[in-house]
């Protein structure tokens, strides 16, 4: 690709263009499942849209690996995969002593750390020094393992932050029941301080939200003014309204990836139990699977258990036909570094009842109706004002629609990430 060459980088809906260089970038994510969680999600959809802007876009992976667009290459760093074994320990093979990355995966597994961070960085690097001069950028996930810092010597590192993982680590300790539990709570998430020591060390990150900024500066002592902010965007395609599709009285629907604490699941059912007895109507479908835990347990003692149903494995039209089916959409988690059930909600028209967490407040606006996170009371109050006027929640998710359009669009992020690429280019001298 002729380094000279400018690229035309129109906005949705605008009508300035601004040249861009295009750029030879790898995207990075030491795990990208492309089904479960956001990870490879936002792999797939970033990469397609620094791809339109111009750029040459690789992604380097380890398992479980993205899905990806055509001509996008795929470089997998394989990880030991120690979480399929059903004995880790015995899985021990002789050659991991020849290589550190493996050994050190191997040995934090086997001790009760999270050491797959770590070593999908020291495979990235050694990849990057069989492969020296391919790659103008390296665009990474939230990997912020050591060895970034010594790679960004050699090549310019952006990441992107989500949200500061101590939070997670702290709610988890919180819920601890013994100390042993929060013993071995705190060796599990140790990777945080190698976190917080990369983040400080590299010049350059995007973060999803000006709470992820705003949270990775309170956290992990990161110089806020080396953060630009930028939206996630959205599948407008799949995620959008469809007035064929009739809204049903009364359902609640909710996503919950796992029953614990952050994600506040524990809040929306003490609301739900103060409005139910009152509306029979009301009813609450969790995508998602619920295991024997505290939210069941809770259903239970809440006599709530028969107006709760549940599915999993959903596809992604799947998933946009529950919230335009939904009478409201409840995101009540205690922080989200961004919040995409409550953004792909919105673009489907959905009424959102949604916590102050981290980014909610910033990606719902005033298209939704927002309480404090954790107060079941305030929560229960938005919940029974729209169940009880449905033509509030009619307005509330046309304007939701219209704000998520607005919004959350993949080709700003990636400009975005694109002046970020040529600013740390620039400071390393390499324009």
């Amino acid at each position: 690709m002729d380094g000279h060459t400018l690229v035309s980088t129109r906005m949705e809906k605008e009508s300035d263009v601004t040249p861009v260089r295009p750029l030879r970038v790898l995207v990075t994510g030491y795990r990208s499942h492309p089904h479960v969680g956001g990870q490879g999600v936002y792999l797939r959809e970033l990469t397609r849209a620094l791809k339109a802007l111009g750029h040459d876009v690789s992604v380097a992976s380890g398992p479980p690996y993205p899905e990806l667009d055509d001509g996008i290459p795929l470089h997998e760093l394989p990880s030991l995969d120690l979480f399929a074994e059903d004995n880790a320990f015995l899985a021990f093979r002789p050659r991991y002593l020849k290589s550190w990355s493996d050994l050190s995966e191997w040995l934090a597994h086997n001790s009760g750390a999270f050491g797959e961070l770590y070593a999908f960085g020291r495979r990235l690097d050694r990849f990057l020094t069989r492969h020296e001069g391919d790659f103008d950028v390296i665009h990474d996930n939230q990997t912020l393992a050591a060895p970034m810092v010594r790679i960004n010597a050699r090549i310019p590192v952006i990441t992107t932050l989500h949200h500061p993982i101590a939070i997670d680590r702290d709610y988890a300790i919180a819920a601890g029941r013994k100390w042993w539990e929060r013993l071995l709570t705190r060796r599990w998430y140790r990777f945080i301080g190698m976190q917080a020591k990369t983040a400080r060390a590299l010049p350059r990150h995007l973060a999803v939200s000006d709470a992820a900024r705003r949270t990775h500066a309170e956290r992990y002592g990161v110089d806020a003014g080396r953060v630009r902010v930028a939206f996630n965007g959205l599948d407008h395609d799949t995620f959008r309204p469809d007035s064929s599709i009739q809204r049903e009285a009364g359902l609640i629907v909710t996503t919950a990836s796992a029953d614990v604490p952050i994600k506040g699941l524990d809040v929306l059912i003490e609301a739900l139990g103060r409005v139910a007895a009152a509306r029979p109507a009301a009813r609450l479908h969790i995508i998602g699977t619920l295991r024997d835990g505290p939210a069941k347990r809770m259903l239970a003692s809440h006599g709530l258990s028969d107006r709760v149903t549940t599915s999993s494995d959903l596809s992604r039209d799947e998933v946009a036909n529950l919230y335009r089916r939904a009478h409201i959409v409840a995101c009540p988690a205690r922080f989200e570094g961004f919040g995409f059930p409550a953004a792909e909600a919105m673009a489907c028209g959905a009424a959102v009842v949604a916590s102050d967490g981290g980014a909610l407040p910033e990606v719902v606006g005033d298209a939704g109706l927002v309480s404090p996170a954790g107060d079941a009371d305030a929560m229960a109050g938005n919940i029974a004002r729209l169940l009880d006027s449905p033509d509030v929640a009619a307005r509330l998710g046309e304007r939701a629609a219209e704000r998520a359009r607005a919004e959350f669009c993949w080709s700003k992020h990636a400009l975005a990430a694109s002046h970020l690429y040529v600013e740390a280019l620039s400071e390393q001298g390499r324009t």
